[in-house]
């Protein structure tokens, strides 16, 4: 974990592993994706531990509290030492609309044009 004090949001995302690189943290803080104790923040805003930080990642919304710092990517072990997550549980993944039973057979032309007018293409 680091020594320091204070650290950019922006480097704190990126050793955290919320974001895989820094440039993708700062075009998320540029982009509005994220929030520190409800504030939309630059990505050179400093971050103290004790600060709530909302994000869009990714892999969802996450918010976490800052419980330690660190300026560069650590491994996954030491990374979850840096925040508490109080993010909430993921959407249920949506279940597969078309389904064809089991040896139904080759799709006919018709079939098929109808499945790819339910996938919107």
């Amino acid at each position: 974990m680091g020594i320091a004090e204070q650290t950019r949001i922006d480097r704190w995302l990126t050793a955290t592993r919320i974001f895989k690189s820094r440039t993708l943290a700062q075009a998320a803080c540029e982009a509005g994706h994220v929030r520190v104790n409800g504030v939309q923040v630059k990505p050179s805003h400093v971050v103290k531990l004790g600060d709530e930080v909302r994000a869009f990642a990714p892999r969802g919304t996450v918010v976490f509290l800052v419980k330690g710092l660190a300026e560069k990517r650590l491994s996954a072990a030491l990374a979850q030492l840096l925040y508490e997550d109080h993010s909430p549980p993921p959407p249920p993944k949506e279940e597969l609309l078309a389904v064809r039973e089991r040896g139904a057979g080759r799709p006919t032309k018709a079939d098929r044009r109808a499945l790819s007018r339910l996938r919107g293409r």
